[in-house]
């Protein structure tokens, strides 16, 4: 098992080229988090996230978080990690500084999320549910909820969640039966929820949970589900912890991989009620939600990042020391790492995790802008931009995660198989990405639907028109693949919009063509940028190695664009091919 390092200099060369942080810096909240903030973040972060979180992944993997005697028991090496976490002001660097947080640019603290996502993606989990929880406050919590947890959230002292699901209602949120009734100046909330992300533990000292309820008297669906705040220990008046509230777990799912995280049934109401408090209008939970849910999205496509780099670390450890075999140009046996095959699994790996990560550092640049840019203007075309990349950041990156982590237990061979070398836990990581905070159907969904049909593909267009003018900005073999791929995306763009019934069916495809393109474009940018540090005279090898990753991209994965845009266009008659009856096997 190979120690992690965080690939500063990457992180460092997107800051500079593809976010423009010199500029970036300069918006309003933002002037004292200059690059120098992010040349003093990054190194301190990376000695942390790299010393201290990651030795715990592995040992948090074979001592899984489970339920003793009504208590949720995590690995012992994470009550250490986590205080030190919380201590060093780790856990959000962009919380609201009027809440104590620090402040920083989403894209800063991103990079840092990223170095834990790879240190322990299932450990990683804790803060980003802490994060959604924090964002939902911002927007439709009152003054009083935001003084009472605000703060602690940011922190990290307490910790958060989102409890949606329920064992009738998987992603039908119509569906939800929780109960919130009146009390005075609360509601009581009873209910059960299941697969609630780190629902109970004992590393941060309260947990407050958002839950999705009906009132009594609500509306049957989705315009009678309200959202409410159940803190684990109720707070006093000054702040302190009081009485343990009606909310517990009853269970921790046995799963197969993030075995760090416990995923919890959790109970409210069983001995009367929960005390609750409502956030945002009433009957209006589930916009409340999204807007956790999709920060949450966000997070999740830059896990598939994490875990990818992590397994891309390990296979080129394993792969530089494992001798096998002869290779033309090589005295004696070698190192398998030399085979053209093993090669270009390790490009594969190493373009797909490059190019999710410049497609999820520039959306959350993107995320920046939309709140803080001076022009209304640009912010709100910035906005309209997020949500088009939310579901390619979400969808693609974590589709690619699992090819990357599959591909880093084929690099090691029999011995990615077995268990103790540690391969196959990223892959096993890496399965419930494409899953949770809406399965990639649903954002494939999402995107084809109401990031494009509804504006009539207007926001699209003009997406495609940015990546059109960076491959005429110049003239190679990388800008001549783009063109193609604009080329593509657009003839997918056309077809939808012509035959938007078949939506439902070639979604998928159409995600997948987009993603392909819009992480290649991100790729080509820093390409270019690269090219021009050599045509300086550098003579770093960084630079060169990002125009061989962008060439393999264009060369090796590009191309499946056109198979996305075959099956696309070949429209739904084959998937729907077969009745539900002919699924059956006779």
């Amino acid at each position: 098992m190979s120690a992690y390092k965080v690939p500063q200099k990457e992180m460092f060369f997107i800051f500079e080229e593809l976010v423009n942080y010199a500029q970036h810096s300069t918006m309003p909240g933002y002037e004292d988090a200059g690059m120098d903030m992010v040349e003093a973040v990054v190194p301190e972060a990376a000695r942390f996230f790299e010393q201290v979180v990651a030795p715990t992944n592995w040992e948090s993997d074979i001592n899984p978080a489970h339920l003793k005697n009504g208590t949720v028991v995590t690995a012992p090496a994470l009550a250490d990690a986590y205080k030190q976490m919380v201590e060093g002001g780790w856990c959000c660097l962009s919380g609201d500084q009027a809440y104590d947080g620090a402040g920083l640019p989403g894209v800063i603290d991103v990079a840092v999320q990223e170095m834990l996502q790879s240190a322990n993606m299932g450990f990683s989990l804790l803060p980003m549910l802490s994060r959604g929880v924090i964002h939902a406050l911002n927007l439709y919590g009152t003054d009083e909820q935001k003084d009472t947890y605000l703060a602690k959230l940011i922190s990290g002292a307490w910790s958060g969640t989102m409890n949606l699901t329920e064992p009738q209602a998987g992603s039908d949120l119509s569906a939800v039966k929780s109960k919130a009734v009146p009390n005075g100046d609360h509601y009581l909330v009873s209910g059960q929820k299941i697969y609630i992300t780190w629902g109970d533990h004992e590393l941060a000292e309260n947990v407050i949970h958002l839950v999705l309820a009906r009132l009594p008297d609500a509306p049957a669906g989705n315009h009678g589900i309200s959202l409410f705040l159940v803190p684990k220990f109720l707070i006093n008046a000054d702040g302190s912890l009081g009485e343990r509230n009606d909310v517990a777990p009853v269970g921790v799912e046995h799963k197969l991989g993030i075995h760090s995280s416990p995923t919890c049934t959790m109970a409210f109401g069983e001995k009367g009620g929960a005390v609750g408090y409502l956030v945002g209008p009433l009957n209006q939970g589930l916009m409340c939600m999204f807007s956790m849910m999709n920060n949450a999205r966000l997070s999740v496509g830059h896990q598939g990042i994490g875990v990818g780099e992590r397994a891309y670390q390990q296979a080129v450890a394993y792969a530089s020391e494992r001798v096998q075999g002869k290779v033309a140009g090589v005295e004696g046996n070698a190192p398998i790492i030399h085979h053209p095959d093993v090669k270009r699994m390790l490009m594969q790996m190493r373009a797909l995790t490059e190019a999710g990560r410049a497609m999820s550092f520039y959306t959350i640049a993107a995320e920046d802008r939309s709140h803080h840019h001076a022009d209304e203007a640009q912010r709100a075309a910035d906005a309209q931009l997020v949500e088009i990349m939310t579901p390619l950041v979400k969808g693609w990156c974590t589709e690619v995660s699992m090819e990357s982590t599959s591909l880093g237990v084929q690099v090691h061979g029999g011995m990615g198989f077995i268990e103790e070398t540690g391969a196959a836990q990223h892959m096993r990581d890496a399965r419930i990405l494409p899953i949770y905070e809406g399965t990639n159907g649903i954002q494939a969904l999402d995107f084809i639907g109401r990031k494009c049909l509804r504006d009539g593909g207007e926001t699209l267009t003009k997406l495609l028109a940015e990546m059109e003018a960076t491959a005429q900005s110049k003239s190679n073999e990388l800008t001549v693949a783009l063109q193609t791929a604009v080329a593509d995306c657009r003839a997918g763009l056309d077809y939808v919009l012509g035959n938007p019934e078949h939506s439902p069916a070639v979604a998928y495809n159409f995600m997948m063509l987009f993603g392909n393109s819009v992480s290649y474009w991100c790729m080509v940018r820093l390409a270019i940028a690269a090219q021009k540090h050599l045509d300086n005279g550098s003579d770093d090898r960084f630079y060169n190695q990002k125009l061989a990753t962008t060439g393999f991209f264009a060369t090796q994965i590009l191309p499946r664009n056109r198979a996305y845009l075959t099956s696309l266009q070949a429209g739904s008659e084959s998937i729907l091919g077969l009745g539900i009856e002919d699924f059956v096997t006779q």
